[in-house]
């Protein structure tokens, strides 16, 4: 998909802030706004744009913790990657599934308020998830680096 220097630059800025008015933007790239909408809907129609989201800040919400924790499944049989997979998808607290090639079958990012949080989380994983021969878990002690963007 053919992306120019000027649509770089609309991505690059409502990466940084998305709240931005059409006018602010274009004013940001050196364009109209008019012109600036029309980029805009069109790197929206052609899916590069999947949305506008809130950053929210975890720790003054409360989640204090956060977790990577691999999992092993028992069988790696396409039903029991899906069973898995629709079973993670149903448990607000994981933030992200990634299915692995390595030692791990998934590695899931979870986010909790307390110990205490984390252990009911870890029973509910140990006990509902389909599948599951063994999880590993590994608290994260602090983000160094978070990005949300993509290197444009």
């Amino acid at each position: 998909m053919q992306v120019d220097d000027l649509d770089r630059k609309i991505l690059r800025a409502l990466q940084a802030d998305s709240r931005r008015s059409v006018q602010e933007l274009g004013e940001a790239v050196g364009l109209s706004p008019s012109a600036c909408h029309r980029r805009v809907r069109a790197l929206e129609e052609r899916g590069l744009i999947d949305g506008y989201r809130a950053a929210l800040n975890a720790e003054r919400l409360g989640f204090s913790m956060q977790f990577f924790i691999e999992v092993g499944l028992t069988s790696q049989s396409e039903a029991a990657l899906d069973a898995f997979e629709a079973a993670v998808r149903d448990i607000p607290e994981v933030l992200e599934c990634h299915l692995m090639a390595g030692q791990s079958d998934y590695i899931l990012r979870v986010i909790c308020r307390d110990h205490e949080d984390f252990e009911r989380l870890h029973r509910r994983l140990s006990a509902r998830l389909p599948g599951v021969a063994r999880i590993h878990s590994n608290m994260s002690i602090r983000t160094v680096k978070a990005r949300t963007g993509l290197p444009l």
